[in-house]
């Protein structure tokens, strides 16, 4: 049997085939298109005719989508929804989306903030008015077919979440789209809150490209395939987990070529660097899995908190322009020719003097015609990759939690602008398929479940809290999909609060398991 993994990325799409034994059967990039299932078409055909095996032997098939950040960043197909907040009178002062900026203010079709919520420690602020939220529930019917619910402190108990929803399903029926913060952000209200109608504005999307997919399938004759999301913790949801929750697919792409790059290399513990055509991203593996990001993270201009993986990106790619400027100076992007580089470069044939360009010159790769670059000035090639060198290295520090020297992984097709000795890396590995490591990544994640509470050990004993917690995210992971047997802690978090009173603990606890 056989698993189909596809990553869209800004210039191309990436398909690869998987064996059983998790061995390389096929890969291809295929050029991303305006319409993005185009591009999976394409890539799908490609990698199916590549690999001449039969259909009915893909078992499962994953994919890594843009969709979801596209959507918020460009204000596009984003659903009008409602918005309801439970803690009033305590949060009055901040409205729902304060600082949203105004063209994307406008998904919101009405809000109401009423009575109810919680302290730090679970006590009861004040009652959860049914009424109140009844009658905005009335209000939106006809209007909207998906509704955000927040609550103060509803990561510590989200009985008013629970409560709101069931309501909410109760006036406007049961098709109705609610997304509640407690299952996506962290502590934070108006960053979950933001995380959560981000959540219910997408639900149109997901529905779309989860459709969109298996049809694309279908017509492709792989009928019997499991279909799978990629998620951005590096694990996979099933396509149900993924339309209820449509924001986790934010910043996948990053993540499955972090995952791709650690099977592919057999590195637990790296730094992973994938260069595309416009941009490279940089994050950390920690035990195989990418590095949770611990700061609020902006998405198109709103401040979220649901988990994120810690990665940075610059502007450099294989298609970043390179520049000489009179004062003898090279630079290089952030501006590139992105996908027209097979048009574009210099190699190709065309006019432009790009990182690819630069990279062949110096000898660092074999691609296009070595000959259309042999009048470039052998010292404006140096200068562009000490440049591109600096970039790098810069970042590498940025990424380090301390000075040692720790091993870097080189993937993405544009990683051949990049040399292979940097400083303050043990090695600088660049496994076989390292162009399609972001598809690889998706093809053999594993599912997952993450649980996130503030414990007081003076009332829960330590180790007693940590065992719920650990069977609580195992219930999790076997939820969005992973077999029961399968499923292990693979992270445990466990962080005093020395502000809240008593000893209150932050404790984060994931587990994995591979999938049905």
């Amino acid at each position: 049997m056989y698993k189909l993994g596809i990553d869209v990325g800004g210039t191309n799409t990436d398909a690869v085939l998987i064996d059983s034994d998790r061995n390389v059967v096929a890969e291809v990039k295929y050029p991303t298109s305006g319409d993005i299932y185009d591009g999976i078409l394409g890539a799908v055909r490609a990698c199916l005719k590549a690999s001449g095996i039969n259909r009915a032997e893909i078992s499962q098939a994953m994919l890594g989508t843009t969709q979801c950040t596209n959507a918020i960043v460009e204000r596009k197909s984003l659903a009008p929804i409602g918005i309801l907040r439970i803690g009033a009178p305590a949060t009055l002062g901040i409205p729902p989306m304060i600082d949203w900026e105004e063209d994307i203010q406008k998904i919101a079709v009405d809000y109401a903030v009423v009575g109810g919520g919680f302290e730090y420690d679970g006590k009861e602020l004040a009652p959860f008015d049914r009424e109140v939220a009844a009658r905005f529930f009335e209000g939106l019917k006809g209007r909207v077919k998906s509704v955000a619910i927040s609550c103060v402190f509803s990561t510590v108990r989200n009985d008013h979440e629970l409560e709101a929803a069931a309501l909410c399903r109760e006036v406007m029926g049961e098709e109705v789209h609610v997304s509640v913060s407690s299952e996506i952000g962290s502590m934070g209200l108006i960053e979950r809150e933001n995380a959560a109608i981000l959540n219910a504005a997408l639900y149109e999307v997901a529905e779309r490209f989860t459709t969109g997919f298996a049809k694309t399938l279908e017509d492709e004759g792989v009928t019997d395939a499991r279909v799978y999301l990629s998620q951005n913790d590096g694990t996979l949801m099933t396509m149900e987990y993924a339309k209820k929750y449509p924001i986790l697919t934010i910043a996948c792409g990053p993540t499955n070529s972090i995952r791709g790059a650690s099977y592919l290399s057999h590195l637990k513990d790296a730094i992973v660097i994938d260069v595309g055509g416009t941009t490279t991203d940089l994050g950390v593996i920690l035990a195989g899995f990418p590095r949770e990001s611990g700061v609020a993270v902006t998405i198109g201009g709103v401040r979220t908190n649901f988990r994120m993986p810690d990665v940075i990106s610059i502007g450099l790619g294989g298609g970043s322009i390179v520049r000489q400027h009179e004062d003898g100076t090279v630079t290089v992007g952030p501006d590139s020719v992105g996908y027209r580089i097979t048009e574009k470069a210099l190699v190709f044939g065309g006019d432009t003097l790009t990182a690819t360009d630069v990279a062949v010159k110096l000898k660092l790769a074999d691609i296009g015609d070595k000959s259309k670059v042999e009048q470039l000035d052998y010292e404006t090639a140096r200068k562009a990759m000490e440049a591109i060198r600096s970039m790098v290295e810069d970042s590498i520090d940025a990424m380090k939690v301390s000075s040692a020297d720790i091993d870097v992984i080189l993937v993405g097709g544009g990683s051949i602008i990049i040399p292979d000795q940097l400083a303050g890396t043990k090695s600088v590995v660049k496994p076989d398929y390292f162009g399609t490591a972001n598809a690889i990544g998706s093809a053999i994640s594993k599912v997952s479940g993450t649980l996130e509470q503030l414990i007081n050990y003076d009332e829960t004993p330590r180790e007693a809290a940590l065992n719920r917690a650990r069977a609580e995210a195992v219930e999790l992971a076997v939820e969005a999909g992973a077999v029961r047997e399968t499923v292990e802690i693979i992270e445990v978090e466990d962080v005093p609060l020395a502000y809240y009173p008593g000893n209150t603990n932050r404790v984060k606890v994931k587990a994995a398991g591979d999938l049905v």
